[in-house]
Order: structure tokens, then C-alpha cells, then sequence
């Protein structure tokens, strides 16, 4: 399981010139799924996002995570985070998730990471979604597990 994290002062998912999920600051989370992922990877991972320090303390280093400044995570779904690209002009999918069951971890991942108390909002899974986003620094992180 792949997570695409960018520190941001607000994004927001559109599908069809309609608002799906909206944050002011906090974290967009580009959440990729592997076929051989299942819940375990999804809860550490949410729980991971959730605690990443990613945000400055009154020092300006990076010591606060989004709950400690009461941002917010916008979790939209990303299968080309799965692809290989390591040869050839085209990406390959065959390590990505089944998409039934990247979608049930896909609602693991948000639920884990509302239980961890952190404000959720989503994209809509399989959707032509278009994101919008103010990424703040930039800050940019890949996480896996």
C-alpha cells in the first residue's frame, strides 16, 4: 500500500463540476493499492498519517502531525501509484489491487484514520475526479508499509 502525502493550505475533489470532499489545511493523501495488501497494511498506514510530523512547531521544525494543529485529510483513491514503470513507454497495473478490494481497504484506510480522531474527508472511489490543491512548502512525502 502506497500513500502520496502532501502537506497542503487546502484542497479539494471535484466529479462532474461537483464538490466531493474539501480541507482547509491539513494533508492530501494519494492512497495506492497493491494486490497483495489487506487490512493489517491499511490500518498501519492510516495510523501512520495520521502521526506523521509533518507540520512546524513554534520552531519551525517539522514536530506537529495534522491533529495537533486540528487540520484535516482529504484520501483520494490513486491506483497509478501501483504502477511499475520500470521499463518500456507504458505503465503496467498487474501489481495493483483488485479494485473490490481496493476499495474495501480504501474505506479501512479513512475509518482508521477517523478512529484515530482525525477529520476525513474523501474523494469518490473510480471516479474521473479532479483535484485541486494548494500544497504548502512544497512538502511531499511517499509512505508505505
Amino acid at each position: 500500500m502506497i500513500a502520496l502525502i502532501q502537506r497542503v493550505r487546502e484542497a479539494r475533489v471535484e466529479v462532474e463540476q461537483q464538490i466531493v470532499g474539501q480541507i482547509n489545511q491539513g494533508i492530501l493523501v494519494f492512497l495506492g493499492v497493491e494486490k497483495d495488501d489487506a487490512d493489517e497494511q491499511a490500518k498501519a498506514l492510516a495510523r501512520r498519517v495520521a502521526s506523521y510530523r509533518i507540520f512546524a512547531d513554534a520552531e519551525q521544525k517539522m514536530n506537529l502531525d495534522v491533529r495537533d494543529i486540528q487540520g484535516a485529510v482529504l484520501v483520494v483513491s490513486q491506483f497509478t501509484l501501483a504502477a511499475d514503470t520500470r521499463k518500456g513507454r507504458r505503465p503496467s497495473f498487474s501489481s495493483a489491487g483488485h479494485p473490490s478490494v481496493a476499495q474495501r481497504l480504501y474505506h479501512v484506510f479513512c475509518d482508521v484514520l477517523r478512529e484515530e480522531g482525525v477529520v476525513v474527508e474523501t474523494g469518490q472511489f473510480a471516479a474521473d475526479m479532479q483535484v485541486h490543491l494548494v500544497n504548502d512548502g512544497p512538502v511531499t512525502f511517499q509512505l508505505t508499509v
